[in-house]
């Protein structure tokens, strides 16, 4: 069923909107891939912050036109799922983990930063920890010499305490 003019100008507009907000978007080819899969893949996203959506290609092509997004407008070609995500990392995270476990579906592009990346280059965004995983490490290293100082100087502090006590 097709679209009427102010149908697709709400979808372009739509597009656009998300666009916008966006710091990543990923393009998967998503062929033969069931209903049941597609709803889980859906849910997943909704879940991460995710928007997936199953869009036609000539009107993502003019959601995109003049956005950091329009570097990949030449690979919109076939059936294909777009995920953005305003978190720099969650749209390849949430494609590239149900990519492992369904092989119907192909990572095809993504842009992050107005950089198009292949798919190798998806699969490694997805790779980096999540921001709360990277501040809980930075924790860790600028907490770690703090703490082994006290265990140290605690030792000291006994040790003068049982020479002391002698």
């Amino acid at each position: 069923m097709s679209l009427n003019r102010s149908e697709k100008e709400a979808v372009i507009s739509e597009v656009t909107n998300l666009a916008a907000q966006a710091q990543t978007l990923v393009i998967a080819e998503y062929r033969g891939i069931t209903v049941a899969d597609m709803t889980k893949l859906r849910n997943q996203a909704r879940s991460n912050g995710v928007s997936l959506s199953v869009l036609k290609n000539t009107l993502a092509r003019r959601a995109v036109t003049g956005s950091s997004f329009e570097v990949v407008a030449d690979q919109m070609t076939g059936p294909l799922i777009y995920g953005f995500s305003v978190d720099a990392i969650a749209a390849a995270k949430v494609v590239a983990e149900f990519a492992k476990t369904n092989d119907k579906l192909v990572i095809r592009a993504g842009v992050y930063g107005g950089k198009a990346m292949d798919a190798n280059g998806v699969k490694q965004l997805a790779s980096i920890p999540s921001k709360e995983v990277l501040l809980a490490q930075l924790c860790g290293l600028m907490k770690s010499p703090i703490s082994r100082t006290a265990v140290v100087l605690g030792a000291l502090a006994a040790q003068k305490g049982e020479a002391a006590a002698a």
